[in-house]
């Protein structure tokens, strides 16, 4: 069979490596794909249009899977499946999910879903009246897709109508912007819960911790993922048995109700405060870096869950995990999460034995270099999270650029 991956981050470079180590996978095509699929085996980088895609699929491909989340709100999926091709994700309706924070707490909301207590504006005059009647921290999130960085904790008033001037008056975002969510402050511990989905069955791969701020500590700006372990140290099974309960099946039952047509993996980021989980937010594809964590410990074959999952066969798939942990430490670019340099040579040492999975990266002059912020992850797998967190540490001291910069606490709970 014949894959065509859509991305070019870490994420889409440990996918293409779980589906190159199934027998009945011949080629895997990565549209772009970075320096890491270029070498991967059974991979071939190409650049492609959007408008290209349908026709090289009908002619060359099985399945495609699609990585990032802007293709899937734009409706690829909805644009494949008239063609009567098979690909792994919801349809853009079911996108609406992640695309619009604002619609996914009124779909909580709806359907019963145990979240934060929020008000959504439109307005900036409004939003900074409600703030200005507000107990502090509180949360405010940009309605749409802002790779990540869209959130924003205010422990101050003056914090958070700074925020709130950069997002809707500045338009730090663009559209993104345009309309917000100001929501009550949950202390606790959060959580990434990864499901798969075909509309009618839902079933729970596995669970990862990211480490989202660029300093240790959980301190300084939002980033796309600094790390990630896998799975969750602190998810008991009786928190997971109360998720299943008040957060998943009534998603479930939302997704049913709202006919959304979805195919593909749902990404819960919860948190949980005094035992009780609570969803802050829907992401409707595999998150970055916590698939770079979750693939190597993944014993079920990526072609087989998308078989099932496209099939609406969840039901009766078997997902297997290693009983290891992995700890996954990003790589990144001097000045990170905002402006960074790049086009610095990669240096790796030869000892290196954890797995490299590549993203802002490139070839010139055939030479390995940086080409954007996040550069790449260095994965560990041991029998413990420990010995995974140490040997992923003692990894990336082999490597080295230009600014190189990594955070020193993955792994640690806070």
């Amino acid at each position: 069979m014949n894959i065509m991956i859509l991305g070019s981050g870490g994420r889409e470079h440990a996918l293409a490596w779980n589906f190159s180590q199934s027998e009945k996978v011949n080629k895997i095509f990565c549209v772009p794909g970075n320096a890491g699929t270029a070498f991967e085996n059974k991979c071939e980088n190409l650049t492609l249009k959007d408008t290209e895609l349908i026709d090289f699929a009908k002619k060359n491909v099985d399945i495609t899977f699609v990585g990032p989340e802007q293709p899937l709100v734009d409706g690829i999926v909805d644009e494949f499946k008239k063609n009567k091709l098979k690909i792994f994700g919801p349809s853009k309706n079911g996108a609406k999910l992640e695309a619009s924070k604002g619609f996914s707490k009124e779909f909580m909301k709806k359907y019963g879903v145990q979240t934060a207590k929020y008000e959504i504006f439109e307005s900036y005059e409004n939003a900074l009246e409600y703030l200005k009647n507000s107990k502090f921290p509180i949360v405010i999130k940009a309605d749409g897709l802002a790779a990540g960085k869209g959130v924003f904790i205010a422990e101050t008033f003056k914090l958070g109508k700074d925020f709130l001037c950069e997002i809707m008056k500045k338009n730090k975002f663009g559209e993104a912007g345009k309309k917000v969510v100001i929501e009550e402050f949950l202390q606790g511990f959060e959580a990434s819960i990864f499901a798969l989905t075909d509309g009618e069955n839902i079933k729970i791969i596995t669970s990862a911790k990211d480490h989202k701020k660029i300093l240790d500590g959980e301190k300084g700006l939002n980033t796309g993922g600094m790390g990630a372990i896998c799975p969750h140290p602190q998810l008991t099974t009786e928190i997971l048995q109360k998720f299943e309960t008040k957060i998943m099946i009534p998603t479930l039952n939302g997704i049913k109700h709202e006919d959304m047509e979805y195919n593909g993996v749902l990404f819960f980021g919860i948190i949980v405060q005094s035992e009780e989980p609570y969803l802050l937010e829907y992401n409707v594809r595999f998150g970055d870096p916590e698939t770079q964590a979750i693939m190597p410990l993944l014993e079920t074959n990526m072609l087989e869950i998308s078989e099932k999952t496209i099939e609406n066969k969840i039901d009766k798939l078997k997902i297997k995990l290693k009983n290891n942990s992995s700890c996954c430490i990003v790589a990144v670019s001097n000045g990170y999460p905002e402006t960074y340099e790049k086009g610095y040579k990669i240096n790796l040492k030869n000892n290196i034995e954890s797995k490299i999975f590549y993203a802002g990266t490139s070839f010139k002059d055939n030479e390995l270099i940086t080409s954007g912020g996040r550069v790449l992850s260095v994965v560990s797998t041991e029998e413990t999270l420990e010995k995974a967190i140490k040997k992923a540490y003692n990894d990336i001291k082999e490597i080295s650029f230009e600014g190189i910069y990594y955070r020193k606490d993955i792994g640690g709970i806070s």
